[in-house]
C-alpha cells in the first residue's frame, strides 16, 4: 500500500489532531452488549471495522481533553477545510482497512501454501531462516522467506542483504556520516549506503497483541523518524514495512494497524505491505532498486 498523496507532506499539527481524536474517540466500532446469547454475523463484522468519527464526535473528544475544536468544528457545526481534510483522512483510513488490508492478511496455513508454492517455482538459494517458536511450533519463517524469495527472484543478481549483522550506516567521501540505531531485517545492496532497508513483522502463533508487537511498530517509526532526517541532507533512503497474520493484526491489533496507515502518510514508511500484497508488488518495488542499483554504477 502506497500513501495517498493528498494526505503527504500534511503539518505535524495536522497529525496532532489525528491522534488526539483517534485516542478518544477509538480506532474500532465499540462492541454492543446484546442480551442474545451470540451476536449475528453481521453485528460481529460490524463491531470489527475501522471507525470513521463523526462531527460531534470530534467536539466532544476535544471537550475532554479541555482544547478547542473551532479549527475544525465550527460553532454551526460544519466542518472547517482543515476539518474536512481531517474527516477525509479517517474515511480513506478506513476504507482502506476495512476494504483491502483486511482481505490482504493470511494465516500460518495460509502463508505455509504460498511458502510451499514460491519455493517450488523459484527454486531459491536466499536464506530461508526458521521461526522462532519451539517443539510443533517450529518450522520455516513463513513471510520471511517470501519476502526473501520474491526480492532474490526480481534482483537479477545483485546482492542483497537478507539478514544484517550490522547497522545501517551511511557514508559521506568514504567515512560514516550517519549510523542508525537499530539493526533492520533487510537492506538492498548491503547496510552500507543502502537503496532499501525493510522490516518484517509475522506473528503466526500469537494468542494476544502483546508488548512485543507494539514495540515492532514504533521500531519502525523510530527508523523512519532518522530517515526524515537524512532525507533533510539530500540523502534517500527507501524504507519498507511488511507485516502479516490475520489474527494478530487484525483480530488482535486494529488500532496498531491505524497507526501504522499514519506513520505511512506522515512520510516515516515509503511503502506498507500487507500478507500475500507482497506477490504482486514486490517485484516492481525491487525492479525499481535495482534500476537505481545500476544508475549508481
Amino acid at each position: 500500500m502506497i500513501p495517498k498523496k493528498k494526505f503527504q507532506q500534511q503539518s505535524k499539527e495536522f497529525w496532532a489532531n489525528i491522534r488526539i481524536i483517534s485516542q478518544q474517540v477509538g480506532y474500532t466500532q465499540k462492541r454492543q452488549r446484546s442480551s442474545a446469547k451470540r451476536s449475528s454475523h453481521l453485528e460481529l463484522e460490524l463491531q470489527s471495522e475501522i471507525k470513521i468519527p463523526t462531527s460531534t464526535e470530534i467536539v466532544t473528544a476535544f471537550e475532554k481533553e479541555e482544547l478547542s475544536s473551532e479549527h475544525l468544528i465550527s460553532a454551526s457545526g460544519k466542518p472547517t477545510p482543515l476539518g474536512k481534510l481531517v474527516l477525509e483522512y479517517f474515511t480513506h483510513r478506513a476504507i482502506s482497512l476495512n476494504e483491502s488490508v483486511k482481505t490482504f492478511l493470511m494465516n500460518k496455513d495460509q502463508a505455509r501454501l504460498l511458502y510451499e508454492k514460491l519455493h517450488r517455482e523459484l527454486r531459491p538459494g536466499c536464506p530461508l531462516p526458521l521461526n522462532k517458536q519451539k517443539g510443533e511450533k517450529k518450522a520455516p519463517a513463513y513471510f520471511t522467506g517470501i519476502v526473501n524469495m520474491l526480492i532474490e527472484s526480481h534482483a537479477q543478481g545483485l546482492p542483497c542483504d537478507y539478514d544484517p549483522r550490522q547497522l545501517t550506516t551511511i557514508t559521506r567521501a568514504g567515512k560514516p556520516f550517519r549510523t542508525m540505531a537499530r539493526r533492520v531485517d533487510g537492506a538492498f545492496p548491503s547496510t552500507v549506503d543502502p537503496i532499501a532497508i525493510w522490516e518484517i513483522k509475522e506473528y503466526y502463533y500469537t494468542t494476544t497483541f502483546g508488548s512485543r508487537v507494539a514495540d515492532g511498530v514504533y521500531e519502525s517509526l523510530l527508523d523512519g523518524m532518522e530517515l526524515e532526517e537524512l532525507r533533510g541532507e539530500g540523502i534517500e533512503v527507501k524504507h519498507y514495512l511488511m507485516i502479516d497474520d490475520y489474527f494478530t493484526w487484525w483480530e488482535c491489533g486494529r488500532s496498531y494497524l491505524c497507526r501504522i496507515i499514519d506513520m505511512l502518510h506522515m512520510g516515516y514508511v515509503d511503502e506498507v505491505l500487507f500478507g500475500m500484497e507482497v506477490v504482486d508488488r514486490l517485484p516492481a518495488i525491487v525492479r525499481g532498486w535495482v534500476k537505481t542499483a545500476k544508475k549508481r554504477k
